[in-house]
């Protein structure tokens, strides 16, 4: 018994394709193969070149803004002397750096000007002799400083 093939149908024609048929519908001409080396050449040499090309475009711009910083820095140390030029600054700093007067000023300074609440509790006094204690040092140390961690301090009332 002969089986006999049918010829395909149109849907069956699209869905498969002769790949051989295809590559083999390829001629490579002495041109063609001069050209594809010449442009894998060509990529082989600019690749380089394009990464440095991209290197340097990124160090210009870190160059520029420390250009930039740099004239920040030059602007601000300027507008400084031009302050330091002007004598109603220096007697500014002096009065309140140095605490200079004028002739015939009083000044007052306040020496405690905490209030006593905010002020930290006294502690006993301290005394001249070296005492020696037999205790664990790891565990005075930790006491020491938890102590000044949660000890309360001295602050001025907000006005």
């Amino acid at each position: 018994m002969t089986t006999r093939r049918t010829p395909p149908s149109a849907s069956e024609r699209t869905a498969q394709v002769d790949v051989r048929g295809w590559v083999g519908g390829i001629r490579l001409s002495g041109f063609m193969v001069i050209m594809l080396s010449l442009v894998v050449l060509g990529a082989w040499v600019l690749v380089p070149t394009l990464g440095t090309y991209l290197d340097q475009k990124q160090k210009i711009s870190a160059l520029e803004h420390s250009v930039q910083v740099t004239q920040q820095k030059i602007d601000d140390l300027k507008a400084e002397r031009a302050r330091w030029n002007d004598p109603a600054y220096i007697t500014a700093q002096a009065r309140e750096r140095l605490f200079y007067v004028k002739p015939g000023e009083v000044v007052y300074l306040i020496d405690n000007d905490i209030a006593a609440a905010a002020q930290p509790k006294d502690q006993a006094p301290v005394s001249d002799k070296p005492q020696e204690r037999s205790s664990d040092w790891a565990a005075q140390l930790l006491r020491s400083v938890t102590g000044a961690g949660l000890a309360q301090t001295a602050t001025g009332a907000a006005h």
